[in-house]
């Protein structure tokens, strides 16, 4: 199964332009803001929302194709869609919610319960077959929804937010499910996510939209290293600064400047890493060229580490530990200065 798409529409103000491939086996996850477009790209995919213009093709067949009066209706689109609340039927208990598809396709109801049942026991939820969709836990019942989008086998896999609705605990535990069940998909498997850890910790390949555009795509690592908006940067944890090369150092298109060995001339991106920013109470003598007077505008704890987002000549995000916090003093409205060795700013062509 390959997939070929070219998505493009107008919903309100959103005008989506987004093209997608996937090869089998692959998983590309889709990630961008709130009203980028990610959602409405995967209802193109699935047959919900028609195409104004562009074309869906899954292994050569078209199912979308406005110009060639071509549209294939969802129910007949070789698809499994999770959504992100699940979405059961509450009348029906487990086992037959995972054979709700299968009976549609004309498959006796023993043999669907059957199948329905063996789905269950992969996904570690054998035993639970005879539940209800109310007695189940919100991780539990994500699982069902996930079964039930696999039990039809279907060649086209689509995960819109599935862990979203999800406790900070069942998250965990279903995105090592999720990840698990899709080793075994040889299909192509499309997810949409705005959680970065999801996207990094799931994917093949990353496609980054925003406002129904796509900025950036790669793999976890090219993204990773290289963003290249500032969506992109918070979304992975790093500082990115826009601005014109002039030799050894960047004119930040925000003012300021930043020492940058090699920065070369023309349009660039600059981007340092949160924990190589030291913080100091007072203007330290250090050998670092880059020193700015700051303002603490606020701190998140992020796991064993506390991000310092800082206002200032150059706005930054710093990440110190929490002892630093402390020994600093550190909170919002407090004047601090913030220095980055020129070595440990990465710069490339914009």
């Amino acid at each position: 199964m390959t997939l070929d798409s070219a998505l493009r529409l107008r919903i309100g103000t959103l005008d989506l332009d987004v093209s997608l491939s996937a090869e089998p086996g692959g998983l590309v996850v889709i990630v961008g803001p709130n009203g980028a477009g990610k959602t409405t790209a995967l209802r193109c995919l699935a047959g919900l929302q028609p195409l104004e213009s562009g074309h869906i093709r899954a292994d050569g067949n078209t199912l979308d194709d406005p110009a060639a009066r071509i549209f294939v209706a969802p129910e007949h689109r070789p698809i499994g869609v999770v959504f992100q609340e699940g979405r059961l039927f509450p009348h029906l208990d487990a086992a037959d919610n995972v054979a709700f598809g299968l009976r549609c396709r004309g498959v006796a109801r023993a043999e669907a319960r059957s199948r329905a049942e063996g789905w269950l026991e992969r996904i570690g939820l054998g035993g639970l077959g005879s539940s209800r969709p109310a007695a189940l836990s919100g991780g539990q019942a994500q699982r069902v929804a996930l079964a039930r989008a696999l039990a039809v086998g279907p060649r086209l896999l689509l995960l819109d937010e599935p862990l979203a609705a999800l406790d900070a605990t069942s998250r965990v535990e279903v995105r090592r499910e999720l990840r698990d069940s899709l080793a075994d998909f040889d299909g192509v498997r499309v997810l949409v996510t705005h959680d970065p850890v999801e996207a990094l910790a799931l994917a093949d390949r990353i496609v980054v939209v925003e406002d129904g555009q796509v900025v950036q795509e790669g793999t976890p690592d090219d993204i990773r290293t290289r963003p290249r908006t500032r969506y992109v940067a918070d979304l992975v944890g790093l500082n990115l600064l826009r601005g014109r090369g002039a030799g050894d150092r960047v004119v930040l298109d925000a003012g300021g400047e930043l020492a940058a060995p090699g920065a070369g001339s023309g349009d660039v991106i600059a981007i340092v890493h949160p924990h190589a920013i030291a913080l100091h109470r007072s203007n330290p003598d250090v050998s670092a060229r880059n020193v700015w007077a700051t303002t603490v505008e606020s701190l998140d704890l992020e796991g064993d580490r506390v991000r310092v987002r800082l206002t200032g000549p150059v706005d930054l995000v710093a990440e110190v530990t929490p002892g630093a916090v402390t020994d600093l003093a550190l909170a919002p409205g407090l004047e601090v200065w913030a220095s980055v060795k020129a070595t440990e700013v990465q710069v490339s062509p914009a």
